[in-house]
């Protein structure tokens, strides 16, 4: 896998300072990143920022399907230590939640999970030694498999924001896109029905009980732009699959490792995954739990009138999750 760096959009001083000033008024204003109060002004907040702010952060548009924000001051030494668990995040971080809070906001409607996280917007992605096993963001002794984000559920984010808190390390996140892949005309045939399920992962243990019958989906979508994934192998029950649709998944695999790249974030980096085009891991990494270890936060968008999906996707039951939505119109 070749190592190389995303596009960067990068902030100059002014746009950085002015979105890190807004972010720290608002919190201010409002006491807490998770006030609800908080989520209802960001879209007033939003409108007040600059062309210049607004100009960093459009969306993503081109065929990488991911981009590096770059240009804002993260001071290590005023963060803390790394947290054992997302839950005892000290509140030194919090005035980066609103960073991505309004980050998210520029981009679409930031959106959460009752089962993430106690429903926050923005999660702290940090190592946790009772998941060292597991496929999940708390995992990090394993390979996070390449995934679409929250694959198993129709209203899973459209992009999907990593804010770089601490990487010492320079532990690498991965990416590849389906639009630099090179799948036959036979294959994307293939991989357009609605042949085998994708269930909820680790992170969700209340849908993983949830009583309906999973449902089919299609693993690629074409488009007028070109074409969409839905990708989670680690959670696809490959022995429902007929063979020639396992083949081809087989060949869509080796293609998306062909052209992954792994991209290293400095502390301050915000990195942008369109998480219809773009699957996303990580590499493995010894954690040493001694509040050094790498540390980001991650942020959920949804984007209104997207045609990136089928329109089938409208009647799944996501296996009883709902997502919530920052705001209400």
């Amino acid at each position: 896998m070749p190592t190389c760096p995303a596009p960067v959009r990068p902030l100059d001083d002014a746009a950085a300072a002015e979105l890190t000033s807004t972010a720290a008024e608002l919190l201010a204003r409002h006491g807490s990143a998770t006030a609800p109060s908080l989520l209802e002004a960001l879209p007033e907040a939003c409108a007040a920022l600059s062309d210049n702010v607004r100009h960093a952060l459009r969306p993503v548009d081109t065929a990488d399907g991911l981009f590096v924000v770059r240009g804002l001051r993260l001071d290590d030494t005023e963060l803390g230590a790394t947290p054992g668990h997302w839950s005892t995040v000290a509140d030194a971080g919090a005035v980066w939640d609103v960073v991505l809070l309004l980050v998210s906001a520029l981009m679409g409607t930031p959106i959460a999970w009752d089962g993430q996280q106690d429903g926050r917007f923005v999660h702290n992605i940090v190592p946790s030694p009772g998941h060292e096993s597991e496929q999940t963001g708390a995992s990090s002794s394993v390979l996070l498999t390449p995934h679409t984000e929250d694959a198993f559920h129709p209203g899973r984010a459209h992009l999907l924001l990593l804010a770089c808190m601490r990487n010492h390390d320079r532990i690498a996140t991965t990416a590849a896109s389906i639009r630099r892949t090179e799948l036959s005309d036979d294959d994307i045939t293939q991989l357009t029905r609605p042949v085998a399920p994708i269930l909820p992962d680790d992170a969700y243990e209340q849908a993983q009980q949830f009583a309906g019958r999973p449902s089919p989906v299609p693993t690629l979508f074409d488009t007028p732009e070109g074409l969409t994934m839905r990708f989670d192998p680690a959670y696809t029950p490959m022995d429902e699959a007929d063979e020639a649709w396992r083949e081809a998944y087989g060949r869509l695999e080796e293609e998306l490792a062909r052209v992954s790249v792994a991209v290293s974030l400095e502390p301050g980096d915000v990195l942008v995954v369109d998480n219809d085009i773009v699957v996303h891991g990580r590499v493995p990494f010894r954690a040493r739990y001694d509040g050094t270890d790498r540390w980001l936060k991650r942020a959920s968008v949804r984007v209104e009138g997207r045609p990136t999906r089928p329109l089938a996707e409208h009647d799944e039951h996501g296996y009883g999750q709902a997502a919530l939505t920052a705001w209400t119109d």
